[in-house]
């Protein structure tokens, strides 16, 4: 199951260093040099790279030592992708979009839940 999470965690960290790059270098021409996009584009990358960061970290720790809940890491996963997810969409094509308006909280929810899990 680590392994799952390990790739989950490679995948999630190579992409956000990618979009985070996108969304310094590229961005600005689609969102018309919209700052408020363009900030919620960075906050959304590095919501995904820390809980990139993270789940690379859980996912190493031996599991005859791991003492972590198991809602912890699909949490984390779950809330990542709903949460940065969304926000990359809904700044791209928001009206295309809209209808994400309500999976942006609710991934962060998730990944709260992911986080409050860890003191379990």
């Amino acid at each position: 199951m680590s392994q799952f999470y390990w790739k989950a965690g490679s995948i999630l960290g190579l992409t956000s260093i990618g979009l985070a790059a996108f969304g310094s270098h590229g961005l600005a021409k689609y969102v018309d040099q919209d700052q408020t996009k363009i900030r919620n584009w960075g906050m959304a990358a590095q919501f995904q790279l820390l809980n990139a960061v993270t789940l690379l970290v859980l996912s190493s720790i031996p599991p005859n030592v791991r003492r972590i809940h198991p809602a912890v890491m699909p949490c984390i996963v779950g809330g990542t992708l709903a949460f940065s997810g969304s926000i990359y969409l809904l700044t791209l094509k928001r009206d295309q979009f809209r209808f994400l308006g309500p999976v942006t909280p609710l991934g962060g929810l998730s990944m709260m839940a992911g986080w409050a899990f860890l003191l379990v």
